[in-house]
């Protein structure tokens, strides 16, 4: 991090002091109940051994029961590795995560089966990454007839209308486009996860768009240091803008999300009540 002509002791310290805040945020408890959860993973350059290698740093933020937005952890590994993604589940669980329904995350390998196993919570693969594997099937002339097609089922009210109108499509493309049909076939129960959640979220959860903004930055910020010396140089840098950025949220007047709408996602009967009209 720059931090103009200052001496070499003065820059020491400033990153010591820098490191104890970012560990402390990193480390913090995790308390009350997170329905949702958002994990999305940026690569940055590091040296390692003496070489230069490509590492996923990965960012998990949640929406707790009363509507607000924080972020909740961060780690740095091979995103395929279904090691990884438990040993990032369980570093977040220990620290008090609970209360998980969804988690919403590109299809990294391995991170459906963590996801199943630690949080016990459904998984939505992201609509806009599908998307574009999708169309990567449909060659140049179909992309824009099979989006529209495909459109057409997340455009449905209800889960079971979705799923309807899903399998006719992949029913109506198989002739042409059997890979294209597979894909959906395979997909489904993951792309249309969210559809079973309340009508109020679902523009929020089908994808991990909600942090692209907070990803966007930290690429941004990253991209001016080119490559780190070590992991914990990424650590410094990324923890910070991720204080940043939980620190703007909890300052925001308006919620992310209703209490209105969070209410019955609450395992705490008292607080389900609440959202009955009348109680």
């Amino acid at each position: 991090m720059p931090y103009g002509g200052r001496p070499p002791q003065q820059v020491s310290r400033l990153c010591e002091e820098l490191d104890e805040k970012v560990g402390a945020f990193l480390e913090r408890p995790i308390e009350g109940d997170w329905p949702y959860l958002w994990i999305d993973a940026t690569y940055v350059k590091v040296r390692q051994n003496g070489r230069i290698v490509s590492v996923a740093v990965i960012v998990a933020v949640g929406v707790n029961s009363d509507g607000r937005r924080e972020v909740l952890g961060m780690d740095i590994g091979p995103s395929e590795a279904e090691p990884f993604w438990t040993a990032f589940l369980r570093k977040l669980t220990r620290r008090g995560l609970r209360g998980v329904k969804l988690v919403i995350s590109d299809a990294h390998e391995g991170i459906k089966a963590a996801v199943s196993k630690l949080l016990c919570a459904t998984w939505q693969r992201c609509r806009v990454h599908f998307m574009r594997n999708a169309l990567a099937h449909a060659g140049k002339s179909g992309r824009r007839v099979v989006s529209a097609f495909i459109a057409t089922a997340f455009a449905q009210e209800t889960p079971e209308a979705a799923s309807q109108q899903w399998r006719s499509i992949a029913d109506q493309v198989r002739p042409k486009l059997p890979k294209l049909a597979t894909l959906m076939d395979d997909a489904e129960p993951d792309v249309l996860a969210y559809m079973t959640f309340p009508r109020e979220h679902r523009a929020k959860l089908h994808s991990t768009n909600p942090i692209e903004r907070l990803n966007g930055e930290i690429k941004r910020r990253t991209e001016v240091v080119g490559i780190f010396p070590n992991e914990a140089a990424i650590t410094r840098l990324v923890g910070a803008i991720l204080m940043e950025q939980s620190d703007e949220w909890a300052v925001q007047r308006a919620r992310y999300m209703t209490l209105e709408t969070m209410a019955p996602l609450s395992d705490n009967p008292i607080v389900m009540l609440s959202a009955v009209p009348g109680s």
